[in-house]
């Protein structure tokens, strides 16, 4: 018995646990678009834009833990689609874009939106393939969802000749292959482990996304509160461990104080777990310093590729970093940490604490701490908060206290525009969870047309927008580096609250900190998708500086 390519393409993804695809509809993908509206199992999320496309499927990824699938056409369709593979590439997401191709006799020819993907997405994919035969299909498939999910995940781009969809195959289905997973470690490196942390006074462990996942945040603790270890996030990761736990010693993120730098610098041993120690979450490769590191350095991780890559380590350890928290915190720490341990763990973690409280800007002004100030007791124990990239974003870094159980979605690698792709994401995936969205006046109206995705398919957002005119996180570098000559970031934006409402969604405005209480209280109590525009001051660049504080101290 036969079938069309198309259809055992679909029944492939059934296969893998596929229950969602978003796309953008193309004529080179017919086929599957018709081999979709056979599949009841599989909802099709039809996006107004291919970046926000694949953007919603690095955020299901992201809430998943699962390879998010993501269809768009040739040519201009995969170049709108690139962004969501670079982001896969530096947030380690796995996600798999099938791009429809021109017919296998054209390829070569320099055809109609013809490019070749082996060379586009060379640098940024972890495999590229085109299925010419459809007996293939199974196959490469498989291999796709092994490859995307294996240390470090990324993106798999596959490319799919528009006739070859058409094709019949008696090809039959290839079960779901394992994806390979490393141990927890051999048990003479953890005692090693042990040993160093129990003889160091001022240990710190790094945390990273490889310890995302429920069990991972559990081990992290675990490990932490048994060898009488503080710990930090790597750059937007603060949420993987308690904020309010004794332990934790805040986060390596974007722009951090100076002297929460020279804190965590006064580190005598450095154990990262979880992360590739990426330029970030590493300070510019200052902390730990490249290529030789201040202190030993201790790096975990499941992919032998970043051990070593640009630090000298004391150890480095192929291992999951999940099972290795595990055995670590088995270990009982023996010795037992020096006295000064718990002084060292008080300093990090009261030095974080004590910067957490909002409290109004002197100058009156209005900044996004207006709005994080008064959340109040409406964040749910199991919130999702979702950031683009800019500087409005330090205001949730700050002043939230996530509880371990919170989520965060937002981009590692800095790129713009995914915050309004991601709320859709994860109200699709989670509708019942609440969902907090902080974007910026730029990122927004970068893929701000995913709003009418969100109305479509029913999901509840809840969007705050920073408005203050400008692209401020390149006002700031152009403040610091050129005093005063501004140039190319400001921006004239229309009416949020206006926007929102053409889109039947609920528009809200503050303009004042003495609005805010009122609508942070009516946005988050509202049953429907609604958005905040937030007039907020360019003046209050970042939640450590004003405009004016910076050119003064020049």
């Amino acid at each position: 018995m036969t079938r069309r390519a198309a259809d055992l393409l679909v029944d492939c993804l059934v296969g893998h646990g596929v229950d969602r695809v978003f796309c953008v509809p193309g004529e080179s993908y017919l086929a599957v678009l018709d081999a979709l509206y056979e599949r009841n199992t599989v909802q099709t999320v039809v996006c107004r834009h291919e970046g926000g496309a694949g953007l919603m499927a690095i955020a299901d990824a992201k809430i998943t833990h699962k390879p998010g699938v993501a269809f768009v056409s040739r040519g201009p369709g995969a170049t709108n689609a690139s962004i969501a593979v670079h982001v896969a590439e530096q947030d380690a997401v796995p996600m798999i874009l099938f791009i429809g191709q021109v017919p296998r006799n054209e390829i070569g020819r320099g055809a109609f939106q013809e490019v070749d993907y082996a060379k586009m997405f060379g640098d940024m994919a972890k495999m590229v393939a085109t299925i010419e035969n459809a007996d293939r299909i199974p196959e490469v498939v498989a291999r796709a969802f092994v490859v995307a999910q294996s240390p470090t995940p990324g993106a798999v781009v596959i490319a799919l000749p528009e006739d070859m969809l058409e094709d019949r195959t008696a090809t039959v289905l290839i079960e779901p292959m394992t994806v390979p997973r490393a141990s927890g470690g051999a048990a003479d490196d953890i005692e090693r482990i042990a040993a160093m942390v129990a003889k160091a006074e001022r240990p710190l462990m790094v945390i990273g996304g490889g310890l995302a996942a429920m069990p991972g945040r559990a081990a992290a603790v675990a490990a932490a509160e048994a060898h009488g270890l503080p710990v930090a996030g790597t750059f937007k990761r603060q949420e993987l461990f308690p904020n309010t736990n004794p332990h934790y010693a805040g986060h390596l993120g974007f722009k951090i104080p100076r002297s929460q730098i020279a804190l965590y610098s006064e580190a005598d041993l450095v154990i990262a777990v979880g992360t590739r120690l990426g330029e970030l979450s590493t300070q510019g490769y200052t902390f730990p310093l490249a290529p030789v590191p201040s202190q030993p350095l201790i790096h975990v991780t499941d992919d032998a590729r970043h051990i070593g890559r640009n630090f000298a380590t004391s150890i480095g350890i192929v291992a999951d970093p999940t099972l290795f928290l595990e055995a670590l915190a088995a270990r009982p720490a023996n010795p037992e940490p020096k006295p000064e341990r718990n002084a060292w763990i008080a300093k990090l973690h009261n030095y974080v604490a004590g910067k957490r409280s909002w409290t109004p800007p002197k100058d009156g002004k209005l900044d996004m701490g207006a709005v994080v100030g008064n959340f109040g007791n409406r964040i749910t124990d199991d919130a999702i908060f979702i950031t683009d990239a800019g500087n409005f974003s330090g205001w949730l870094h700050k002043h939230v206290a996530f509880n371990g159980r919170q989520r965060m979605i937002g981009a590692v690698g800095g790129a713009m525009g995914g915050a309004m792709p991601a709320a859709v994401a994860a109200g699709l995936r989670e509708p019942t969870t609440q969902i907090i969205t902080w974007v910026g006046d730029g990122g927004v109206l970068m893929t701000g047309a995913e709003l009418a995705t969100a109305v479509q398919y029913g999901v509840p957002v809840k969007i705050f927008i920073s408005n203050n005119g400008s692209y401020g996180t390149i006002r700031q570098h152009q403040e610091r580096e050129y005093k005063t000559r501004v140039h190319g970031t400001a921006l004239t934006n229309p009416d949020f609250a206006k926007w929102a409402e053409s889109f039947g969604v609920k528009g809200l405005t503050i303009k004042t900190i003495e609005e805010a209480p009122k609508i942070v209280a009516e946005a988050l109590d509202y049953a429907g998708p609604v958005v905040v525009d937030v007039k907020t001051t360019v003046d209050h660049i970042t939640p450590g500086m004003t405009i004016a504080e910076m050119n003064s101290r020049s």
